[in-house]
């Protein structure tokens, strides 16, 4: 057998090529806007928004249809019996056969109703696709929760892995004090109540962060057993509009606004579909073809059987019992209902705007606070342990100052995400995210 020989650097590259090869079943990371682009393909609540939109504009492009004339093909043959006239039994046939094959086109000049009932169904089509907008901010509010739901969790795992390494570090101080004389063994026994504590404590925060991104798998994947880590974007220094800026953004194009405007709009047309009732309609219809004896183009005597008719028709309401009266009041009603869901909505935005950008600034003053009890938690550690060396304090101060600063650092990282879901929210609110 005979052995080819092997480039070094062609070894080199191969394995370096390997190693840089991501493996098939690694695991996604997601930023939040990709979380929530993957959540609308799942969410049962924007897809019916989307389906309601996409009915609504069709049910525009039919009332669109009403209004503009129709073309159609009539074709129709009539047997007469015979009684030796030309007619046969029945005066008001031309004939004992008739053939009819005829174009026929039918428009309106004029109906109030038809057109009311086209602007309403613009409007309503312009409500459905602001319901749409709308289901998009709420599972926004629901992907931004659970996102920022597992970035604290993993944030919260890591705290407790470094509790656990801090237990263990006093652990072996305890151990060696022993040995030296310097400490009794309840101190050992103190420390290994603690390591103990902390190692159970990162076992719950582990099964947390499996329990949050459940929850978030839940929304943006199909196969919720998919791997996946989501991006830690937890900053203190995010901005936060200005109040007129933040108001601004809020109003233009909020689709609660748009869909209680878009209702108004079309509750209006509604009315005047309904009081388009009472007023005549004005129509047209042409008819070109055969309507003869003889199915052909010619009849006897070589006469033509190809001709056309104009008609127009006017109709005038009378009486129907109130029935139209009784469809206006309706209407009112449901424009009455309207304006309150307008004049309710607008106030709506206002709390909103006051309500996120209180809880935004209220959620960033606290992070310095919650910055400076994590940093005097840490020297106190670091103090205390420094005594506790040199025998000027108790294993349970040691411990206590542990606690302190594990707790610390939660309240921290939760103070951070607390900060930014609020921003998640104007952001939200805003339309940016």
């Amino acid at each position: 057998m005979r052995l080819v020989p092997i480039c070094p650097l062609a070894l080199c590259c191969a394995a370096a090529a390997y190693s840089q090869a991501p493996p098939a079943n690694a695991p996604l990371t997601l930023d939040l806007r990709e979380a929530l682009a993957r959540a609308r393909g799942f969410s049962q609540q924007f897809l019916a928004a989307s389906t309601a939109a996409s009915l609504a504009h069709e049910d525009r492009v039919q009332a669109k249809a009403a209004l503009l004339p129709t073309l159609s093909d009539f074709t129709q043959y009539i047997y007469t019996q015979g009684n030796g006239t030309p007619s046969g039994v029945f005066v008001a046939n031309d004939g004992v056969h008739v053939y009819n094959q005829q174009a026929a086109v039918h428009g309106d000049i004029y109906s109030a109703q038809k057109l009311a009932d086209y602007r309403r169904t613009q409007a309503a089509e312009i409500a459905a696709q602001a319901r749409r907008d709308i289901a998009v901010r709420g599972l926004a509010v629901v992907v931004a929760q659970s996102y920022y739901g597992a970035v604290s969790a993993q944030r919260h795992l890591e705290n407790a892995r470094r509790g656990v390494q801090e237990a263990q570090r006093f652990l072996d101080i305890t151990q060696r004090q022993e040995r030296g004389g310097e400490a009794a063994h309840a101190d050992v026994i103190r420390a290994q109540l603690q390591l103990q504590q902390r190692q159970r404590d990162q076992v719950d925060a582990e099964a947390a962060v499996d329990r949050a991104k459940l929850t978030l798998a839940v929304l943006i994947f199909t196969d919720i057993g998919q791997p996946f880590n989501v991006l830690d974007d937890l900053k203190p220094d995010l901005e936060v509009l200005s109040d007129d800026q933040l108001s601004n953004r809020a109003v233009t194009g909020n689709p609660e606004l748009r869909a209680a405007e878009a209702g108004v709009e079309q509750a209006n047309f509604g009315l005047k579909s309904a009081r388009g009732a009472y007023l005549p309609a004005l129509t047209f219809d042409y008819f070109w073809g055969i309507d003869a004896n003889v199915f052909g183009i010619h009849g006897p005597d070589d006469r033509s059987n190809l001709g056309s008719v104009v008609q127009g028709t006017m109709t005038v309401p009378v009486w129907n019992w109130g029935a139209t009266r009784s469809r206006v009041r309706q209407a009112e009603l449901v424009r009455q209902q309207a304006q309150t869901e307008l004049t309710l909505a607008r106030r709506q935005v206002d709390a909103d705007v006051r309500g996120f950008t209180l809880e935004a600034r209220t959620a960033r003053a606290q992070l310095g606070s919650l910055r400076d009890s994590l940093d005097l938690a840490a020297e106190s550690l670091r103090l205390t342990l420094l005594r506790y060396e040199a025998g000027e304090s108790t294993a349970l101060e040691v411990v206590d100052a542990q606690s302190t600063l594990n707790t610390s650092r939660n309240a921290y990282d939760d103070g951070l995400a607390r900060y930014r879901l609020a921003v998640a929210n104007i952001e939200v609110l805003t339309g940016t995210l």
